[in-house]
């Protein structure tokens, strides 16, 4: 993966950028169609937004879906992995914690 933005008039593909905003924690945030929810919040400019067991933060490790350390609740369900769910436009995006003396 590539952080470089392709300038549209020399991308082969012809892709075309849709913008979308989810709410995260009630602040908006930007991205476009296909982003998922994880690449939203990186591009936001946070690196975590949840906290492990002993109140460490966490956010995207492994990035595929195996660690389960970037878990959200989207639109009410619980513990979705950020990395796999596609960000859609209108998406209520909560953050959880699983520091001690919390509930999960």
């Amino acid at each position: 993966m590539s952080p470089r933005l392709v300038r549209a008039g020399t991308d082969a593909v012809g892709r075309t950028e849709t913008p979308l905003t989810i709410t995260v924690d009630g602040e908006p945030l930007d991205g476009v169609a296909g982003q998922t929810i994880a690449g939203v919040l990186l591009a936001s400019g946070r690196r975590s937004w949840r906290e492990g067991p002993s109140g460490a933060p966490r956010g995207v490790f492994c990035g595929i879906g195996v660690c389960f350390d970037c878990l959200v609740t989207v639109n009410g369900a619980r513990d979705v992995r950020a990395c796999r769910r596609r960000a859609a436009d209108g998406d209520t995006v909560t953050t959880q914690s699983r520091a001690e003396g919390e509930e999960r």
